[in-house]
Parts: structure tokens; C-alpha cells; sequence
């Protein structure tokens, strides 16, 4: 399995801007590379709402793993997102 080097708070903002932004979601650029980096910061606080609704793995989710595992993985992500980047 691969392993982000990325915190998870920084990519998921990243998507939320990128999907904004780029033409291959619901904006209108072409290449949104350069505006994605200057904006993702705006969605940070979009980024850890949507972690805070994960913490709590669905039906199907539990099924597949170990829910405690999961809800510590999700809260290390919410922890590290409030230190120093």
C-alpha cells in the first residue's frame, strides 16, 4: 500500500480547490495547477469538516476493516492539522 507524504488536511483542500477551479470538475481552467496551490488554503476549514463527518466509518466501511483503527487514523489527521505545517 502506498503512503502519502502529504498531510490529509493539505489533499483533500487541495481536491475541494482543484474541483472549483479546474476545467476536469466543475470550473473553467484548463490547467489549474498554479491557481489549486494558491487557493487550497481557503478550504482547509472545508477539508477538516469533511474528515470530522469520516471519523465515524458507515456499515460498509466497518465491514471491510477495523473501525477503531480508522476513527485513530482520522483523528490523527483532524490532531496534525491544527500543529505547524
Amino acid at each position: 500500500m502506498d503512503v502519502s507524504k502529504g498531510r490529509v488536511v493539505e489533499r483533500v483542500a487541495r481536491v475541494l480547490a482543484g474541483q472549483r477551479l479546474s476545467a476536469n470538475a466543475k470550473g473553467d481552467a484548463a490547467s489549474a495547477g498554479a491557481a489549486v496551490d494558491a487557493e487550497w488554503h481557503n478550504h482547509v476549514n472545508d477539508a477538516i469538516a469533511v474528515l470530522k463527518t469520516l471519523r465515524e466509518p458507515d456499515a460498509h466501511m466497518a465491514a471491510a476493516g477495523d473501525p477503531a483503527v480508522w476513527e485513530r487514523m482520522v483523528l490523527a489527521a483532524l490532531d496534525e492539522s491544527s500543529g505547524p505545517a
